[in-house]
């Protein structure tokens, strides 16, 4: 009989857990000056565009997994090209994400959208499995 959970410790774990190590610090900087920003931003906006600005606070944390997933793909594609794509390995590399997102939390560090949401979180998987449609197909 077949082992159902020996996918599971073939995949490349400390690789993965690697890949959302920088992507999630890569995108931890460009929270930050993004934060920045959206500060220099409201302090000029008059009474006129805040709702739109509301719409778009609504949207930003989607849009922040969605680039957290995609960078996290295209990291591993660039840095780690050693590891074969397939839908396990893109399946592997969200817990990987959502577990360094959620030890991120207790780091002193403040964020604005890269945090453990459900919102962020489907993001990620939005973003892996949309930028990673060519790997979907490998077994």
């Amino acid at each position: 009989m077949r082992n159902p959970f020996g996918r599971l410790k073939s995949l490349p774990w400390a690789i993965l857990l690697q890949v959302a190590l920088v992507a999630v610090a890569i995108a931890t900087a460009a929270d930050l000056l993004l934060a920045q920003g959206l500060t220099l931003l409201m302090d000029g906006v008059g009474q006129g565009l805040l709702p739109l600005l509301q719409l778009l606070f609504m949207v930003l944390p989607l849009a922040a997994g969605f680039g957290l997933g995609a960078l996290a793909l295209a990291v591993l594609e660039r840095w780690f090209n050693r590891v074969y794509l397939d839908t396990g390995v893109l399946w592997a590399l969200v817990p990987c994400l959502a577990l360094v997102l959620y030890a991120k939390k207790f780091l002193p560090i403040p964020s604005v959208l890269v945090t453990p949401s459900y919102t962020v979180l489907v993001g990620v998987l939005l973003g892996i499995f949309v930028t990673g449609k060519r790997h979907w197909r490998r077994w």
